[in-house]
Parts: C-alpha cells; structure tokens; sequence
C-alpha cells in the first residue's frame, strides 16, 4: 500500500530507435503542467499488455529536458511480462496515463569526485547525470569517469551524447568480460560518489568491489530495473497458510501484483527492489528462490527466508508469511 500517485494524461509526440532494442519516446504532458524534473527523476507509466492487463511501469526520464516534454527509453523484451512490447506497439499521436516525475535517485553535486556506471538499458538515468556532471566538472574541476557495457556495440545507446558531455572519461565495454570496477574504484578521490543503474549481478558485483575497497556505503547510490534474474521467468506457486491461499504467479505477473489480486495486502514503496518495504518472511521452499532485489544482503538471499515480493521471483512452490494478524 503506498499513498496515491497524481496521475495525467501524456500523448506520444515522436519516437526514436535509438538501438535495434531501445526506442525512446517523446512525451508531452497534458496542458497546465511543466515537463521539469532533475537527474534521477523517473515516471511511472500505465499500458494495456497482452489480454487487456494494465501494467504499471517505471521508466527513467532520458536527459536535459526542454520544460515542454519528457523523453524515456523503453528497451524491448520479447520473454518480459509484455510491458515492453506493449510500449512498442504504440504510435506518435497515442495518450498515456502517466505519474508526476518521482526521483528516488537523486545527484548530489557537493562530492569531492565522481564515478557512473551502467549496463545496458541503465544508462537511461544515468545519461543526464553524465551531462550535469559535464557541466560540474568544467566550473569545479572535479574529476568524473562513466564505465559503460553492454553486450556489443550496437546497443550502447546514448554513447554519442555521454562523450558530448564527458569526452574521453566515458569508457565502453562490449561483450561479456568482467569490468575491473575495483580500478576504477581506487581512482575515485576519498569520499567520491558511485551512481550505478544496471542488471542486478552487475550492481552485486559493483557493491561487493564498494564495500572491498572500504568506502562508505551511502556513497554508492543505486538504481535497479529489477528484471533480470538467474532464473527464467516462469509461473510459480505460492502459499500463505494465515489467510489460507495456495495461489500462482503467473510468468507475466508480479508476486506482489499476484498477492494484490488475490486480496493479501502488501506494503510496497519503490517496486524496484531497491527500498525493502516489501520484503515478506519466507516460511518453506520446495524449489529456489530467484532473487532480483538489491535491497537483501547476499548472507539473506543465501539464507532464503525472506523475499522482496515487488521484483524477485522463484521456480517450484514458496510458502510466505504475510502481515495479517485476525482480531483478538
């Protein structure tokens, strides 16, 4: 349960493959309301899936704005639960519902040096703190680096813009080879900052390098998609015993939006996996846990009794505690 979010009409003004993957849209809120937000900011988006579900989506708001329109980028999923492909099918004229800017990823410029890195379609946040922190750096002289990989070089979206802002200091890998994120990290200055936007066993690897090297962990600021997992996506069973229930997870579903439809009231904030306000106690697994949350320590997800019901998933059947307790 979260407080209720101001909801608008937005209509899809141009549209732009960026990659053969990513399409970015060009978004004009309804009339009255200025398209101002800072780095970090993102909308929640609303759009008919498959069989006429609608599906709520958050989507990072893509560079330097113009105070007139918004600009997300939408990488597209051919096995994801149908929000990408449903974004996909949509045309320059076509109105959204769509959420006021949130920011739960904000750029604090008061760091003595900085770091970014993204992979993949996470870069999208991550490209205007490229193109403010290019400006920072010219005023101030504060050093700013951005490591970026994604699978080849034909989906490195945005690189144009990154090395308009950032030159030389933007540094791409192609391909799977391990980043040295411990480098990097002893290069950044004594209370620098990391922000980090990317799939989650790059943002495990980033926090085990962070906490390796020592540095002060509210100084790693991260941001997750939460769609990636070791696991396929698949139906699974869950079981809550307080309120009797035995229902499935579909493969196009949530486990909190499956526990929503089925009445189990959840508590819920960031629905990235980020904030840990939905995490539930796990009581039994006959199967595995498909963790996608970088909210639970890796010492948690090994000991498997809890999960965050927003993003992460399981294969088999998860019997779960919930909130409820009857009346005495």
């Amino acid at each position: 349960m979260k407080n209720d979010l101001r909801w608008m009409q937005a209509q899809i003004v141009a549209l732009r493959d960026v990659t053969p993957t990513v399409r970015e849209f060009e978004l004009r809120p309804e009339p009255g309301f200025a398209a101002t937000y800072e780095p970090g900011s993102h909308l929640q988006v609303q759009v008919m899936a498959a069989h006429g579900k609608l599906q709520t989506r958050s989507y990072s708001l893509v560079g330097e704005g113009d105070g007139q329109c918004w600009r997300i980028a939408v990488k597209r999923l051919d096995d994801g639960r149908g929000g990408s492909l449903a974004m996909w099918r949509l045309a320059v004229g076509d109105r959204l519902q769509v959420s006021a800017p949130q920011n739960h990823f904000a750029l604090d410029l008061s760091a003595p040096g900085y770091l970014l890195v993204a992979g993949g379609i996470g870069i999208t946040p991550l490209v205007m703190m490229a193109e403010r922190l290019g400006d920072h750096a010219r005023r101030t002289g504060v050093p700013v680096k951005m490591l970026y990989g994604a699978r080849h070089a034909g989906e490195l979206a945005y690189l144009d813009k990154l090395r308009a802002a950032l030159g030389d200091d933007v540094v791409a890998h192609e391909g799977a080879a391990p980043i040295d994120f411990a480098a990097a990290i002893a290069a950044l200055p004594a209370g620098g900052q990391l922000y980090t936007c990317g799939p989650v066993p790059m943002l495990e690897a980033v926090k085990r390098a962070w906490q390796a090297a020592g540095r002060a962990p509210a100084d790693l600021r991260f941001e997750t998609f939460g769609s990636s997992g070791r696991l396929p996506t698949q139906a699974f069973t869950v079981r809550i015993p307080r309120h009797d229930l035995a229902i499935t997870v579909p493969a196009d579903c949530t486990l909190l939006e499956a526990l929503d439809a089925a009445g189990v009231e959840t508590l819920w904030d960031c629905k990235r996996g980020e904030c840990g306000l939905c995490a539930m106690d796990v009581l039994a697994v006959d199967g595995e846990i498909d963790h996608r949350d970088v909210f639970l320590s890796e010492h948690e997800k090994q000991a498997a009794t809890r999960i965050c019901a927003c993003v992460s998933r399981a294969v088999g059947t998860l019997t779960l505690d919930s909130a409820y307790r009857p009346d005495s």
